[in-house]
């Protein structure tokens, strides 16, 4: 059994590790309040923007535009959202998980879609070439865990970007798929259900695809049933001429996109981050309460072992 003393420094050091994961969680709750509360505000834009973007490549999928250029998948780019730093929970190992169950089982990643249109590939899962862009540390060390390319990294993305931070990363992509450089573009991220439910997903970015972004919409259930979207088709009509504006509606939707995506997981990275400490504050005070009462138990063997001795002592003078 552990001395008295020993039992001491350890309930000292457990109830000092306590005050350190309740200010965490304080610091988290705080986060995710201001996180959150960016998602919510951008969901209804994003949603919209989504519908367009729907509607668009249904309208548009027999036009022969970059963005909407279908081809056998061989190369494969995939962004991955992650944290710069840990103690938050599973919210990196599902993003983990998932990105490694992928590389796997590639058959998915391997099919590419357009509206109807559905192209599978010949290429064998050893010929498959996947590389990834980053956005936090967790994920560039998973990357090069698993010896794969990094063609690019954006640790700073990971809490509260601003629309324009995600201008470089999205340029990057759209040049990359134009030049053919790549033949998929998806991205891993972690959608925000609530602050105990967080799911890591994949989606296709590029090419653009309506089966995707219905699957998106979807998964806004609250905003479908308030927008009605599924059931909407809309006709457009393109001046002055088709190529010039798609080139620049595209580019804007897809950065929405990503940016949807990045502020859903930074919501998820918090709460995430937040139940973890409040979990490891209260097992912190389990542990502290378990040593207490051991400590008592043997301050009490002691009294009863010295009162036992006096008495002894006592009785024999007599």
């Amino acid at each position: 059994m552990s001395s008295s003393k020993e039992i001491q420094r350890r309930i000292k050091s457990i109830n000092n590790t306590a005050k350190v994961t309740r200010a965490m969680e304080m610091v988290s709750a705080a986060k995710m309040r201001r996180s959150v509360e960016s998602v919510l505000k951008i969901r209804d834009y994003a949603h919209s923007a989504w519908s367009i973007l729907t509607n668009l490549a249904r309208a548009f999928e027999n036009y022969d535009y970059g963005l909407l250029e279908i081809r056998p998948v061989k190369n494969i780019l995939i962004i991955v959202v992650t944290s710069n730093r840990g103690l938050c929970g599973a919210f990196n190992a599902q993003v983990i998980k998932k990105i490694t169950e992928e590389l796997k089982n590639p058959d998915k990643l391997k099919i590419n879609r357009i509206g109807i249109k559905k192209i599978e590939t010949d290429t064998s899962n050893k010929d498959l070439k996947v590389d990834f862009i980053t956005i936090g540390r967790k994920g560039d060390d998973l990357v090069r865990h698993l010896k794969k390319k990094i063609i690019a990294s954006f640790p700073q993305l990971t809490y509260l970007p601003k629309i324009e931070s995600i201008y470089p990363l999205s340029k990057i992509i759209i040049e990359e798929y134009e030049k053919k450089n790549y033949d998929k573009v998806a991205i891993v991220y972690t959608d925000y259900v609530s602050a105990l439910k967080q799911e890591a997903k994949i989606r296709q970015v590029l090419p653009i695809s309506r089966i995707d972004l219905e699957k998106q919409i979807n998964d806004m259930d609250s905003l479908v049933k308030e927008y009605g979207l599924n059931e909407a088709k809309f006709e457009y009509k393109v001046e002055p001429h088709p190529q010039k504006v798609l080139k620049e509606i595209f580019p804007r939707l897809i950065k929405m996109q990503i940016y949807h995506a990045i502020l859903e997981s930074n919501a998820s990275k918090e709460s995430a981050r937040m139940i973890a400490m409040r979990n490891a504050t209260e097992a912190a005070q389990e542990m502290s309460e378990s040593l207490t009462l051991a400590y008592n138990k043997i301050r009490q063997m002691k009294i009863t072992q010295e009162i036992s001795e006096i008495s002894a002592g006592r009785a024999a003078l007599e």
